[in-house]
């Protein structure tokens, strides 16, 4: 979310609660963790691998990024009231996808309300949850490709489950859903999983239209989903070759159902529309909350509570600034990979998914408004606004019930009047309203202290030469270090 400064030195030093607070970004503790150490971090990791790239492109640009988003001092967007003459400047944001809290933020609320207002019928709707074991883990977090078969064959089990609870369904009805590819854990670990949001019901195509099939989903048919999917899996890492047939059958015998857990017990009916939006959020979140991070000794380490204790009892994690970065970036998306999809019906190229998506927000007993195909557009038409497109004001208002476009002095509605990029300006308009015309400064990198060496080939011992007497006599003989295996 973009960050908003006063450009008047007389506000009142008590806002009322319903009006937008500005966020600091330079003065959170994850902000100051990456200015601090991102050059330090860096440069141990080359210097750790000289003659490979260990850190990627992609991840490597998203920090620098972060750096940005809602500094004043990289240009920011004035809005004035028209009515008071009041000026914000709103810092503009980085738009990543992976570190940044706060853009991550606004894309979880821009999601969650697109699929409420534009996607989902009011149906009820299920949160089916799918853990893999630690060891297949690895394979599909360093090798993206592999999740799509995993996924397809856990969401298959999944149809074929409500299609069975459906009497009245035909064998072509279809379900619906979206999954939400989560690459993190609570604890800042690495842990694939899946958050689908699938719809409790089939649908099948009908000559007025479509039909919703209800399913009735029993524990029995939830319970049958798990040891499917891990049969199939199992077999799909055997016919690839990623895993030996012993490693396979080794896992059968694991406790826990040999490290798959399912978890389907959420369940949002079709007239909570808030409920579905507090679950899409939660499926769609950023990889932490900025908010808990905090300093334990500046600069030194930091402290990050667990939403719940693991299961060894703890409760808090505590990092040193270069390890919050180790594990900020191996959480960090791939790129061009989609962190939610469609299926079934709402699959892109489904021919349902246009009738389905018009009773959006609407009960299905309700008749539909009529789908009519876009018109071809003339070279002079301008382009329209995407339906899944927000406004920045909006998700704000949507979130915290507070119009960040409300002048915090008179009420009035305020507007975009200028978007000032160029240097000068900026810092012109910076140092007149009191604010840091320079962005805060990132730290060289900064070596680990060297243990100090003594050289006992020179006159190192020799106080006749000048040389420094040694701390301690040379071995009167030499040991065999080598290793016989």
């Amino acid at each position: 979310m973009p960050a908003v400064a006063a450009c008047r030195h007389d506000l009142p030093p008590l806002v009322p609660p319903t009006v937008y607070q500005p966020r600091r970004p330079e003065r959170t503790a994850a902000y100051q963790a990456v200015q601090g150490h991102l050059e330090t971090w860096l440069h141990l990791a080359r210097r750790s691998e000289p003659d490979g790239d260990p850190i990627p492109a992609h991840v490597e640009r998203e920090f620098r990024q972060y750096l940005t988003c809602g500094i004043l001092a990289h240009g920011f967007a004035r809005a004035r009231c028209a009515d008071g003459g009041h000026d914000f400047l709103v810092a503009f944001s980085c738009k990543g996808r992976g570190v940044c809290p706060s853009c991550s933020t606004r894309r979880m609320a821009e999601t969650a309300a697109h699929l409420v207002d534009h996607v989902f019928p009011e149906v009820p709707v299920r949160q089916w949850v799918l853990s893999l074991p630690k060891r297949l883990r690895y394979f599909l977090h360093h090798h993206a490709h592999r999740v799509n078969p995993v996924l397809r064959i856990f969401l298959a089990e999944v149809e074929t489950a409500l299609r069975s609870c459906s009497p009245d369904a035909p064998n072509a009805a279809r379900f619906g859903a979206v999954t939400f590819v989560h690459r993190f854990g609570s604890a800042l670990n690495a842990n694939l999983h899946f958050h689908c949001c699938v719809i409790d019901g089939v649908f099948s195509a009908e000559a007025e239209g479509i039909r919703f099939h209800p399913a009735c989903l029993s524990e029995a048919a939830i319970a049958r989903v798990q040891p499917q999917t891990r049969r199939r899996v199992r077999k799909l890492f055997e016919r690839r070759a990623v895993l030996p047939e012993e490693a396979t059958e080794l896992m059968l015998g694991w406790e826990h159902s040999g490290g798959f857990s399912l978890h389907a017990e959420v369940w949002v009916p079709a007239w909570d529309r808030a409920g579905l939006e507090r679950l899409l959020r939660s499926c769609a979140r950023p990889i932490f909350a900025g908010e808990r991070l905090a300093w334990v000794e500046p600069d030194e380490r930091l402290i990050y509570p667990l939403p719940k204790p693991r299961p060894e009892g703890q409760t808090d994690l505590y990092l040193t600034p270069l390890e919050f970065l180790d594990r900020l970036a191996t959480l960090v998306p791939p790129p061009r990979k989609h962190r939610h999809r469609y299926h079934g019906v709402l699959a892109p190229h489904s021919p349902l998914r246009p009738a389905v998506t018009a009773y959006a927000g609407l009960p299905l007993d309700r008749p539909a408004p009529p789908v009519t195909p876009p018109a071809p557009k003339t070279p002079a038409e301008p382009k329209r606004a995407s339906p899944a497109a927000y406004l920045w004001a909006v998700l704000l208002a949507r979130i915290y019930a507070a119009l960040p476009w409300i002048c915090p002095e008179c009420g009035s509605p305020m507007r975009l009047i200028a978007a000032v990029t160029e240097r000068e300006p900026v810092q012109r308009i910076l140092r007149h309203i009191g604010e840091p015309a320079l962005p805060p400064p990132i730290s060289p990198a900064r070596s680990p202290p060297e243990e100090q060496s003594f050289d006992w080939d020179q006159t190192s011992g020799d106080e006749s030469a000048g040389g420094e007497p040694s701390f301690e006599p040379p071995p009167e003989f030499e040991f065999d270090q080598t290793v016989s295996w």
